[in-house]
Formats: C-alpha cells, structure tokens, sequence
C-alpha cells in the first residue's frame, strides 16, 4: 500500500537548484529543523536543505511527519540527517538498527538525499557500516557529515570516503569553525580533485563566505542562521527550563506581530540573501538584517 507523501508520488527536485549562487558556480546548503524554516530557506534562496532535528546537539534524525511536510511545501532538494542520538559517532547494534530503519523510512517519505557519519572508537572511518548504510541509501547521494572532524587523519579518511562512494564531505576542517579550518579544507579540496564535494561548513557568515570560497576554492558551503524566538505562551513557570527552544530562520516578533505562514517575510530570508549578495549582484540589498550565523 502506497503511503501519503511517498516519493513515488512527487517529482523530485533537481539537484542543483540553480539560483544566484548556482548560477555563479556555488551552491548553499542550509540546514532547519522545521518545516517554516525548509519554507524560509527556500524563499531566502538556498539550493538545498539539510533537515535535522536537535540542532542544539548538532543535529539528528528528523521526525518522518516533518519530513513528509517539508517535501509538500518546498521544491528544492531535501537531504535527510540519519543520526540516533547526540553525542560521538560510534554506534551500538541496535543503534545501527535504527539508522537503517530511519534511511528505508526517508527515502519512502521523499528524501533527495541522506547525511549521515560513523566512526570507530580509535577516530577512522567505519568503513564496514558506512558499507550498509550506502547499500541502503543507494540510488540516493550521500554525504558524510561532520563526524569527518573528529577522525585521526583528515587526508586518509578523504581517500577512504571516495573509496566508499560518498558524493560529499561536510567539515570545518577539524576545527572551530570553517574559517579557522580554512587551510585544511583547502588541502582537502586540492587532494579531492573534483572526485568528491569537500562542503565547508561551521561558523560560515556573511562577514567571511568570501574569504571562505576564494581562500578553499570550494564550490559548495553549509551553514544555518539561528534565532531565538519569544515563546507565545502567556502562562510562564519561572526557573523552568524545558520549553525553551531555538528556530531557524524565523522573526522574533512579537505574538501580535505573528502571521500565517504564507503572509510571511522572514527577517532571516534575508539573511540569507545577504549571502547571495556575495555571488550574485542582482540579488535586491537586504536592509535591517538581523546576521546571527553558526
């Protein structure tokens, strides 16, 4: 029985999208944990979505409900985070388990494509779980994630990715953030010769893109917009903490500013127009941005 929103049923986006960055040899991924904010991305011309949930933990699996309804309001190419829990990337059996369950589940639900990262307790690849996971993903890319910033050694594991067939590598270049690991992804990229994608990400702002994409010679970035939002409950208990959360690329208004999503103009669409600014000078100048970037 065919299931609601399973991508037998829709026509798959096409990687790249091609807008401003596209069109000038770049292409922005961006990464939500929600549907408005898929929406927003979209709007604030990213190529490509990367969906996750516990963003505060670096990202894991999304829920295959938001999954389902992201694909029904955004066009451009949704890759799906597989990750069962925060925390290192060495996975117990049952674990694993889930992840295979979880990429059999998105690519049902319309995933354009999977991220996922599995290393072994002395920081190399793992190559024989990355194995299963490809065979599963397949015929769908791949991207092996920032686990990458946590191997032994950042070169070796380049070539162990090409070998297992990875199209891309997100990494920071095994630092804080993409610019203090700008010399490293640069060698990364030097050594990939184009076999595969090595995707800066981590820290990226409208202040240092450029310096990014001129000093790697990079063709694809990563990066997400934070921002916290007032929660629009009236009815507080002080010193409790559960319900306090951070969106993506969402306006902090207030509850009687708040509208329908689909009369919405987000403050961080045009953040992300401000990064376009950098490839595309046709793209309209954002005014009165707000530029929080992680």
């Amino acid at each position: 029985m065919k299931r609601q929103g399973a991508s037998s049923g829709r026509k798959r986006a096409r990687i790249p999208s091609g807008k401003a960055g596209a069109a000038n040899g770049f292409l922005m991924e961006v990464c939500v944990d929600s549907v408005e904010s898929a929406v927003n991305a979209e709007r604030g011309g990213a190529d490509r979505i990367e969906l996750c949930s516990g963003l505060v933990e670096g990202g894991t699996t999304p829920s295959m409900g938001v999954l389902q309804v992201v694909k029904q309001y955004v066009q451009i190419p949704v890759f799906v985070m597989i990750r069962p829990r925060g925390g290192d990337f060495l996975y117990s059996d049952r674990e694993v388990e889930v992840m295979k369950a979880d990429i059999r589940l998105a690519k049902l639900y319309g995933a354009d494509g999977l991220v996922f990262g599995a290393l072994t307790e002395d920081g190399h690849i793992d190559k024989e779980l990355c194995m299963s996971l490809i065979a599963i993903c397949r015929p769908l890319p791949v991207t092996f994630h920032r686990a990458f910033d946590m191997v032994h050694d950042p070169m070796a594991a380049l070539e162990t990715l090409l070998t297992l067939g990875f199209e891309r590598v997100l990494t920071s270049g095994c630092d804080i953030s993409a610019l203090e690991g700008l010399p490293l992804i640069k060698r990364l990229i030097d050594q990939a010769k184009g076999r595969i994608v090595v995707m800066p990400g981590g820290g990226i702002t409208d202040r240092n893109l450029q310096r990014i994409l001129e000093g790697s010679g990079a063709t694809e970035f990563h990066c997400s917009a934070r921002l916290a939002r007032d929660s629009g409950m009236k009815f507080r208990i002080t010193g409790c903490k559960i319900c306090e959360t951070i969106e993506l690329l969402r306006p902090s208004l207030p509850a009687s500013e708040k509208r329908p999503l689909e009369n919405e103009t987000s403050t961080q669409v045009n953040v992300l127009r401000t990064l376009f600014e950098f490839l595309d000078p046709s793209v309209p100048k954002a005014s009165s941005i707000h530029r929080v970037f992680y």
